[in-house]
């Protein structure tokens, strides 16, 4: 798309409003960028308008009114506006092409392959180790998205001739026509975001949407394991990979004996690759295996060899803020999980723990059913510690399945006090994990605020000791 001569209006500030307005500039376009909240509102979050104003981006704050859409050309949406406003439902109906950032993604790298990740889990873990894996076979790779780096910028920084690991979510592909990724991997569909979309019907629709654009040229991984996922093979024109964790495959990428200590292997159009056993990954528990067999089969398929692959996932130690160790005091480890911010999530992480497991959850609540998740911590939890919105549904699901009331403790909106309840609590050979199970919004400003906060406090913990 030629963006000279163009108007274009950007609504919703932060990261990716901020890159994508930015490069609508650089690339000659006249620039409005729109967001519903005051500019001071914007200003404490951390937001700074100072280079925008340098770069002659136009600002417009507070209401929206269509007024805003006069001469526009192209709309681009920040991931964290739904399409629904009446802003962008006015720009659809004057026939305003409407995108999103990852598609301002693509139409910059046309010309370098994007390697899209998306799922309810696993994103993150799989998207920054398949970046590694990349790296065995390119000189310049590229990992963004939702992972935290605008994929514009680095679709403009890594060019021609290099490859890009993205971080879909479904938020992104909302305002997405044609983002058209050459390979595309789907690890699952669990309830989530149904207040954004609506129903579980729509967040799948919006989810596969990763894939509608591509063609039998391209390559899609899915799932197996995933009844949602496995059937999506249907709804593609892509050649379509399997991965599973419980199954042997006849074609596609598997573990070969116990997901405990298991052969990872790729087989594919009559070539078997063995690569290392699941007890030698870098990063722990069943749900990791199916996050390195995901990034294995999207890297074979870009080119990378699988001997090449094996150092990398043995030496990969996973991502911040999804069960990352933090410390060890009294003989108890303390994990960050912050990441898990619904109850599948939260699942995956309490079954990584054999028990005996101090466990600091609520938040901003989604609302999802928590029955699945509250049965486990039945099972494997001996103390919850609640924060947040969401303490007070999550304490009577506790008790309505069975988890003693005398064994739930309320720390209010204060992680501070939560942590120092888990720490009178937690003794060997037990955990500390903070596994949320909900969004971090009505205390930060986003879960990776939440789980710095978590390691700060109890790194002050340890240094008291």
């Amino acid at each position: 798309m030629d963006w000279k001569q163009k108007n274009v209006l950007v609504i919703g500030a932060g990261v990716s409003g901020f890159a994508a307005a930015k490069l609508a500039r650089r690339f000659g376009a006249a620039v409005t960028l729109s967001d519903a909240k005051t500019e001071d509102e914007l200003e404490k979050l951390g937001d700074d308008f100072s280079k925008l104003r340098e770069l002659g981006v136009a600002l417009a704050f507070g209401p929206q009114q269509e007024s805003l859409l006069e001469s526009v050309d192209t709309v681009i949406v920040s991931p964290a506006v739904p399409v629904r406003i009446p802003l962008i439902q006015a720009a659809y109906e004057k026939g305003i092409r409407v995108m999103s950032e990852v598609e301002l993604a693509y139409d910059i790298i046309a010309e370098s392959p994007i390697c899209a990740v998306t799922g309810t889990n696993g994103k993150t873990t799989t998207t920054t180790l398949l970046g590694l894996l990349l790296e065995t076979h390119y000189d310049k790779v590229g990992v963004g998205g939702n992972i935290g780096v605008p994929l514009s910028e680095e679709a403009l920084r890594i060019g021609k001739g290099g490859c890009i690991a993205a971080e879909i979510s479904s938020y992104q592909m909302e305002a997405t026509e044609h983002f058209h990724p050459h390979i595309s991997s789907l690890l699952n569909v669990t309830p989530d975001h149904i207040v954004r979309h609506g129903s579980m019907e729509v967040y799948q629709a919006m989810k596969e949407r990763i894939f509608r654009e591509e063609t039998p040229d391209d390559y899609v991984v899915l799932n197996y394991d995933d009844e949602k996922t496995r059937g999506m093979k249907a709804r593609t024109q892509a050649q379509v990979c399997y991965f599973s964790r419980r199954e042997e495959l006849e074609e596609g990428v598997f573990v070969r004996g116990s997901v405990r200590d298991g052969l990872l292997v790729i087989r594919w159009q009559g070539e078997e690759h063995a690569l290392c056993r699941t007890d030698e990954l870098g990063i722990k528990g069943p749900h990791n295996v199916e996050n390195a067999l995901a990034a294995i089969a999207v890297a074979f398929f870009a080119g990378c060899e699988p001997a090449l692959m094996v150092p990398v996932l043995k030496s990969f130690r996973g991502v911040e803020h999804r069960i990352e160790y933090v410390t060890t005091i009294d003989g108890v480890p303390y994990y960050n999980d912050s990441k898990a911010t619904n109850t599948d999530s939260a699942i995956k992480a309490l079954e990584t723990f054999d028990g005996h497991i101090v466990l600091l959850a609520g938040g901003d609540d989604k609302m999802t059913d928590l029955t699945d998740f509250m049965k486990l911590v039945c099972e494997r939890v001996d103390a919850l510690v609640l924060i947040g919105r969401a303490a007070a549904r999550f304490y009577g699901a506790a008790v309505e399945n069975g988890f003693p009331e005398e064994r739930i403790y309320a720390a209010g909106y204060s992680m501070r006090k939560a942590v120092k309840i888990a720490h009178a609590l937690a003794k060997e050979p037990g955990v500390v994990l903070l596994s949320p199970a909900c969004a971090s919004f009505d205390m930060y400003h986003n879960m990776a605020e939440r789980g710095r906060d978590f390691k700060h406090l109890v790194h002050e913990l340890e240094q008291q000791k």
